[in-house]
């Protein structure tokens, strides 16, 4: 058995437009410029408290980053239905989740520092929420990179991080497979670059999501 675990943002939806409009409108309500979107795309994929504290140069996450992500979490679903802004599937992404959902021998789970409310929001309006038979969220467990979120869904389906390969945009994605004992696929669709993710430890890149499948036959 193998257990398929994949990043959101980035990986599955492009939700870079989303993110960066309701970061940069957070940023603008405590006093500070808009961000540059660059920036945003930098921190997708940590949890939001330290992605906050990220982008503000802070080394930890300080009373002023925790008021920001209250902020932040309380206006997301405002300014997603205000602006029209959701977050598509990138292509190829639904054929690639029917074809491992259908494999016997393959589990699929999903590993992101989006809240739990933003990952079942995904799943369900694009219809894989009975695909994800496991999953972690910012609201589970420590931010990316640390192991937990690959860890914890080995443990809760009985299979061996050396059977678990993590599919991700991010470098904290790579950094969090390899700490697990997982194997590590980084995407080149998402917000990091190739260079960036082989730097972080991937094991492999694919340039299209079918590439994915030959991991898993």
């Amino acid at each position: 058995m193998k257990l398929a675990l994949f990043d959101c943002d980035g990986t599955l939806v492009d939700s870079a437009a989303l993110i960066h409009e309701v970061m940069a409108r957070t940023f603008v309500h405590f006093g500070y410029p808009r961000p540059d979107i660059a920036l945003t795309k930098s921190i997708i994929g940590l949890t939001l408290d330290l992605a906050i504290a990220r982008m503000q140069g802070k080394a930890h996450i300080d009373d002023e980053a925790v008021a920001m992500t209250a902020h932040y979490k309380a206006i997301y679903v405002g300014v997603r239905d205000e602006a029209g802004v959701d977050v598509p599937l990138f292509d190829g992404i639904r054929d690639l989740i029917r074809t491992l959902a259908a494999k016997d021998e393959v589990l699929i789970g999903a590993v992101t520092g989006k809240s739990r409310r933003g990952l079942v929001h995904v799943l369900e309006a694009h219809g894989f929420a009975p695909d994800f038979v496991v999953s972690r969220t910012a609201d589970d467990c420590p931010s990316k990179p640390h192991p937990a979120m690959v860890t914890e869904c080995c443990s809760e389906t009985g299979t061996n991080p050396a059977d678990t390969i993590v599919i991700g945009d991010a470098i904290y994605d790579m950094q969090m497979a390899k700490a697990a004992g997982a194997t590590a696929i980084g995407v080149s669709w998402g917000y990091a670059s190739v260079e960036d993710l082989v730097a972080a430890g991937a094991d492999a890149i694919v340039y299209r999501p079918a590439e994915i499948l030959k991991h898993f036959s």
